[in-house]
């Protein structure tokens, strides 16, 4: 099914192989392959492969990276998995709402979602680096899972709405819909590699014309960040941005 073939999971730091080796069993019963390391504290083991069971040749096509950003630069939608909430909301759903949002997405975009550390999750820089937050509503007394075992039911949802969704079709009906509907869309979304270039530029010219003061910065960028995000330019959309961002600054050069 193509809208699991364009999922990427992604492993923060992992500390432990045997987690990395169990998600990929995870992701590999559920028809997700592409699996991205991002400096993991051990691998390749003996152990991972141990725990990968039937899963080891997804495990041995991982790819290993060194930065989130290797990770996700190329991605035009990021999922940031968190349990705990943050000084500044943003927007947060169910493995279920999430796997929603993904079967609405145009044709050839890449989506990663992405997974923290063992005993720490994801930091807040990481988090904003994502689109949305998904959290999995488990018993309030402990609702802490074990990695490969978060993987293991987002990746079932995913699987479960592109199943409903090829049903659906083959039955002639209608897909269900989110309000943001992006599947006709007539430019590609922005990448997030694009999405950083753009939020640098943003915040050189907020500094260019005084608005900004990075020794008081409080929650500035980061509400900026926030709404950008949410918006999901395409890539003439963020061409058109940047083409203002780019007068304002020259304008604000030639005054005395």
């Amino acid at each position: 099914m193509e809208s699991l073939n364009r999922l990427r999971i992604v492993m923060i730091n992992t500390s432990d192989s045997g987690n990395i080796g169990a998600a990929a069993r995870a992701m590999k019963t559920m028809g997700v392959s592409d699996l991205c390391l991002v400096a993991p504290k051990e691998y390749p083991t003996a152990k991972a492969t141990a725990r990968a069971t039937g899963a080891a040749d997804l495990l041995h096509r991982a790819t290993v990276v060194d930065t989130l950003e290797q990770a996700i630069g190329d991605c035009q939608l990021v999922f940031g998995t968190s349990a705990r909430m943050r000084t500044i909301p943003w927007p947060l759903m169910t493995p279920r709402e999430a796997a929603q949002v993904v079967m609405n997405e145009p044709q050839g975009a890449d989506i990663a979602i992405v997974f923290g550390r063992e005993d720490a999750g994801l930091t807040n820089e990481e988090l904003r680096r994502c689109h949305y937050h998904i959290s999995i509503p488990g018993n309030e007394a402990y609702s802490v899972l074990n990695i490969a075992a978060a993987v293991q039911v987002i990746c079932y949802e995913m699987r479960m709405n592109a199943l409903a969704s090829k049903e659906s079709e083959q039955e002639g009906a209608a897909a269900p819909m989110m309000p943001l509907e992006f599947r006709e869309w007539d430019e590609p979304l922005v990448t997030s590699e694009d999405m950083e270039r753009f939020m640098k530029h943003f915040e050189e010219t907020l500094l260019d014309i005084g608005f900004y003061d990075p020794n008081n910065p409080k929650q500035l960028i980061t509400r900026a960040r926030r709404l950008f995000m949410r918006t999901r330019m395409d890539r003439l959309e963020m061409n058109l941005m940047r083409g203002v961002l780019s007068t304002v600054q020259k304008r604000v050069k030639k005054e005395p």
